[in-house]
């Protein structure tokens, strides 16, 4: 695929197929990070994608009041991982940057010391104590980068469980599109009616404003353990209870999930090319566990071929022969 994501992100029918990867923890020594970086390197190398995300993991134990299923530890921020592990990989990288807890100063100088990134999302606080306690948000961080990083190549967030309870995420993107985002990326999907909604208003919104549709990416992970599903539960992931159940009290819940996946990844797709809307997918293991990860392998290779297929009708016809 090509390795010049603004082509990428620009072009109409575009279907972008993204990585992801949560960085070592900080307690991790060099040698052992050292290790999986190049584990990760080569894994990385033998897929044809079009972007690696780094994602910049905070504590979000103020977002709800339920207890955290893992622990939370810090991780190496994931431009000096890309920076000190990653520099051999020939694929662009999209560093996640969270920007709670930051002021205006810190996230300036942030971006001064770190022009070398070419390609980020910004993450907002995940409650409103944190703004209010630092006086700085998302919406500043914007306007902060469009004045010290105009080169920037800068994405946004898309939460399809947000816009079920609110109805208000297609505006939303359209605010950030409108503060210089490019392209979004939702959080895990398991629930595709919501993503569809999503999809509908924002199609129908841009239709009447006259506006082109900005490329919506969505992410796609395997659950490997009744753990994980709870876990993905407590990040704002939203599984139809009967899936839940489906899932719970399957033999094998990986396959389970994986083949969950790829249906979901067959219907976004074939809804979007009905109207003519960019998407793609953005793979991640949201557990470090081979067996998950190896299963977020086998999605990754699976939707490639996928969204090289033609659209509508013959997209389905190419998911039966992968199943």
């Amino acid at each position: 695929m090509s390795h010049n994501l603004a082509d990428k992100i620009s072009s109409k029918h575009s279907r972008p197929v993204f990585y992801s990867l949560t960085p070592p923890k900080i307690t991790t020594d060099q040698e052992r990070i050292a290790a999986i970086a190049k584990g990760q390197l080569e894994r990385i190398a033998r897929s044809n994608i079009d972007a690696l995300i780094l994602y910049d993991i905070q504590d979000e134990s103020t977002r709800t009041d339920q207890e955290r299923t893992f622990a939370f530890i810090p991780t190496v921020p994931p431009e000096q991982y890309s920076r000190n592990y990653l520099a051999a990989l020939n694929v662009p990288r999209i560093i996640y940057k969270s920007i709670a807890n930051l002021t205006g100063q810190q996230f300036g100088q942030w971006l001064a010391e770190n022009a070398d990134v070419r390609h980020a999302v910004f993450v907002g606080a995940s409650s409103r104590q944190q703004v209010e306690k630092t006086g700085f948000s998302l919406q500043d961080a914007y306007a902060l980068k469009h004045q010290l990083a105009p080169e920037l190549l800068v994405g946004g967030i898309a939460i399809p469980e947000r816009h079920e309870k609110k109805g208000d995420e297609h505006l939303r993107i359209t605010q950030k599109v409108q503060q210089g985002c490019r392209f979004f990326v939702s959080q895990c999907v398991y629930h595709v009616t919501d993503t569809k909604n999503l999809l509908s208003d924002y199609y129908y919104h841009c239709s009447e404003s006259g506006d082109c549709p900005s490329p919506l990416i969505f992410t796609l992970a395997p659950c490997g353990s009744l753990k994980t599903l709870q876990f993905m539960e407590w990040l704002g992931i939203k599984v139809p209870k009967w899936l839940f159940n489906d899932l719970k009290h399957s033999k094998d819940i990986l396959e389970s999930s994986v083949h969950t996946c790829l249906n979901v990844a067959s219907e976004i797709l074939e809804y979007a090319d009905r109207k003519n809307m960019s998407v793609g997918f953005n793979i991640e293991s949201i557990s470090i566990k081979k067996d998950e990860i190896a299963a977020s392998q086998e999605i990754l290779e699976a939707v490639l071929k996928l969204v090289k297929q033609p659209a509508q009708a013959d997209a389905k016809a190419a998911l039966g022969a992968l199943q």
